[in-house]
């Protein structure tokens, strides 16, 4: 029996509740079976089972109601009873944090709740926390199981460096998981990097010079822009090349390979338009703001097509 409990805040503290769950940092959260029975078949079985008397001293009771010890904790006993309450009594918890939605999900597999798994599942990989800590969000789904959000989790560590740092959760997962992801991320990087190889995905989406002028280098559009004084040849377009575009190609595709995602090539694209606008070529400045922002979604969508083609070697 524990005699230094204290009562939840609201909603969990009407006094017309039918039973007390008490968590394992002692708060007692006075519940309607019926709520949670129609909630969880894990709830209704457990209030259909005969509780012992308190005269034997087998089970406590608190203010005329039984006391139920869970082993999670008030701030996840508190989430996970808001979303089995109607919606007038109680809303939605946010699950602002990763670890909330973890402990939630661990909790909803327990209980047999099985709609709010799927909130849990889907706030893991909630694009709030893949843009920002996609490791994590890796880590956690495919120790969940969760196969599609452990995929998914995976392409947002593109965004990542090759070689990442520590992160919270790395000891959910094994060596073996580590190097699967390692070796999809340097797969995805090197099936990028080449297409530089062969640079007929972009002539063939614009067609001519005058497709992209932007990026034409042509003296009767008034191109002042200096040619590179030995050109390699391989990023030339229609017979045409200036200094800025290669050197653009080649800083792009080299990060590429450590980040091979669409934030890599927006960082060079507003690099590169910072630099080049400014010098007032009457063909490239006026162009190069558009036709690069335009080349950056199209680019985009050819690096998620070259990495879709990845397959990521794990087991679940």
């Amino acid at each position: 029996m524990s005699d230094d409990s204290t009562y939840a805040a609201a909603p969990f503290d009407h006094e017309k509740a039918d039973i007390i769950l008490r968590s394992s940092d002692n708060i007692d959260f006075r519940v309607f079976k019926l709520f949670l029975s129609l909630a969880s078949p894990f709830f209704e079985t457990l209030f259909d089972i005969p509780q012992p008397d308190e005269e034997n001293g087998d089970q406590e009771i608190k203010d005329g109601l039984v006391v139920i010890p869970v082993t999670e904790d008030s701030k996840t006993l508190d989430a996970l009873l808001r979303f089995c309450y109607p919606c007038t009594l109680a809303d939605d918890p946010s699950l602002e944090v990763l670890k909330d939605a973890v402990d939630v999900l661990e909790a909803a597999r327990k209980y047999s709740l099985d709609v709010i798994e799927t909130k849990a599942r889907r706030a893991i990989v909630n694009p709030k926390f893949l843009e920002v800590e996609p490791l994590r969000c890796f880590a956690i789904a495919h120790r969940g199981r969760l196969r599609e959000e452990t995929l998914l989790a995976a392409k947002s560590t593109l965004t990542q460096p090759l070689i990442p740092s520590w992160f919270q959760e790395v000891e959910l997962i094994s060596a073996t998981d580590l190097l699967s992801l390692l070796t999809y991320h340097k797969k995805c990087g090197d099936a990028v990097y080449a297409l530089r190889l062969n640079l007929s995905w972009i002539t063939s989406h614009y067609g001519s010079l005058q497709g992209c002028p932007f990026m034409s280098g042509l003296q009767s559009y008034g191109c002042g822009c200096p040619r590179t004084a030995t050109p390699s040849q391989r990023y030339v377009l229609f017979g045409r090349q200036v200094q800025w575009w290669e050197e653009f190609m080649e800083e792009t595709f080299t990060a590429l390979k450590d980040r091979p995602c669409k934030e890599t090539v927006k960082g060079s694209v507003e690099k590169t338009v910072q630099t080049v606008r400014p010098r007032n070529c009457q063909a490239c400045s006026p162009r190069i703001a558009e036709g690069m922002r335009d080349f950056l979604e199209f680019f985009a969508g050819k690096i998620e097509e070259t990495v879709s083609q990845i397959e990521l070697e794990l087991n679940f």
